[in-house]
């Protein structure tokens, strides 16, 4: 019987390489395409004044439940590795992340953070920090190049205290990971009040993420006992706001061990396969979010582009109001300066400068303007000189305020932009269409590709 298990289980793996390789190649593709130092989706959003976050290549699954739940064991079998310590005491007290990599690996506290950068806010929870920490597998069993798990600890109720707000810290786990699988243990501890009340809380927002389990079913005895305890675990769940609006499965799962046969029903492949539905729904959400931050990017680059040419224009006309008031204030001061030295036509320099016919033709234009100065009381005609210094001025100053253009980009930087907005829509128009059909080509065949 074991044999077979395990055939069946090599079968499956080599059955799904294909389609790992694609959904791992894809997610990864998406990300370099954001993080790309020189041409990164990132830094071109940046650039404009947007912030992206980069999609994640795995799917985060937080598992969660009383203390000896079997939390820390169904990862060690999904890995096929014994990386999580397992016991009825509470092994894990604080927060454990399990991922795969290429060399095994273990990482202390804020190195966790940074391998993790999408759960750095967990630094924010007092303690969190110290009880943090991050087993790196090698195993590629299963799917497990595209999951990382994060193992939580054991809730019990009473006077047990934790080094942090272990409520608050899973709340805000909930809400970041893409799968949360509530683990209850018939053993005496499936009807903790701490992890109902946290169940309902994230019900309220993360209702979609959570899926419930019965752990250990081949522990609970007989089969009317197993069934007592599922539906005393259900009613349970039912009496909670919100839990009560819709049914829900409750699957029974445990271990396999082949020293310890068990007639109960096992049903912890359907956790694999709602992993797996997770993977591809990832996969999807990641283009998706793909196409839609293209858009959105292309749409920044256009109205800046928009913007410094509606600025050009402005400047432009800008420039002419400036020139005018220019000319207008010089006209007025050449004006003035011409009826204060009228006096002075006979000046040989100053006729030798405007000439026989200029002089003439001021002498016509002025003289008249001359003579109702002339006429004028003195301190009118101080009034009059000082008004058309006083427009001169006003003038003047206007014509600076108008010169004070808008400030717009180089051609260089028109050039870079028009290059970075021709490269996102070629990841929009090309490399995005193709990620797409590669993903539904595993899923449809090369034949049923329209």
């Amino acid at each position: 019987m074991s044999g077979r298990c395990k055939s069946r289980s090599r079968a499956n793996a080599t059955s799904m390489s294909g389609s790992v390789s694609i959904d791992e190649r894809i997610l990864r593709e998406c990300h370099q395409i954001y993080t790309d130092t020189d041409n990164g989706l990132i830094s071109i959003a940046r650039s404009v004044g947007l912030n992206l976050l980069p999609p994640r290549k795995k799917i985060t699954v937080m598992l969660m439940g009383n203390h000896s739940a079997g939390k820390s064991s169904f990862i060690n079998w999904y890995v096929d590795e014994h990386i999580q310590r397992t016991g009825v005491a509470i092994e894990t007290q604080g927060f454990s992340f399990v991922t795969s990599g290429r060399k095994r690996e273990s990482l202390m506290g804020k190195a966790t953070l940074f391998l993790h950068p999408h759960f750095k806010h967990l630094q924010d929870f007092k303690g969190v920090s110290e009880y943090l920490t991050t087993e790196i597998c090698t195993s590629r069993q299963k799917r497990f190049s595209l999951v990382t798990f994060v193992d939580t600890p054991g809730l019990v109720d009473g006077y047990m205290k934790y080094p942090f707000d272990v409520d608050q810290a899973i709340l805000w786990l909930g809400n970041a990971c893409d799968l949360i699988l509530v683990f209850f243990d018939p053993m005496g501890q499936a009807l903790c009040k701490r992890t109902m009340n946290l169940v309902e809380k994230l019900n309220e927002s993360q209702g979609e993420k959570l899926r419930f389990y019965m752990s250990k079913a081949d522990e609970a005895g007989s089969d009317s006992d197993r069934q007592r305890v599922l539906m005393q675990i259900v009613q349970e769940l039912c009496k909670r706001p919100g839990l009560n609006k819709c049914g829900f499965d409750m699957p029974t799962i445990y271990i396999p061990n082949p020293n310890k046969p068990s007639c109960c029903v096992n049903q912890i492949e359907e956790v694999c396969k709602t992993l797996e539905k997770t993977i591809n729904q990832t996969v999807q959400m990641s283009l998706n979010s793909l196409e839609n931050d293209c858009e959105v990017i292309i749409c920044a680059i256009t109205d800046k582009l928009n913007t410094d040419r509606q600025h050009s224009a402005d400047n432009s006309q800008s420039h002419c109001i400036g020139c005018m008031l220019c000319l207008l204030g010089s006209f007025l001061l050449f004006m003035l300066l011409a009826v204060l030295l009228l006096g002075g036509l006979s000046n040989p320099v100053f006729q030798m400068a405007l000439g026989e016919e200029g002089r003439e033709a001021l002498t016509l234009y002025l003289v008249p303007v001359m003579k109702a100065l002339v006429s004028m009381p003195i301190d009118h005609q101080l009034y009059c000189c000082g008004g058309l210094v006083m427009v001169f001025v006003t003038l003047l100053i206007l014509a600076c305020l108008a010169f004070r253009t808008r400030p717009t980009m180089s051609g260089w930087q028109k050039r870079q932009l028009k290059e970075k907005l021709d490269f996102v829509e070629e990841v929009l128009n090309k490399k995005k269409r193709k990620l797409y059909e590669d993903y539904l080509r595993q899923s449809l065949g090369e034949h049923d590709m329209v």
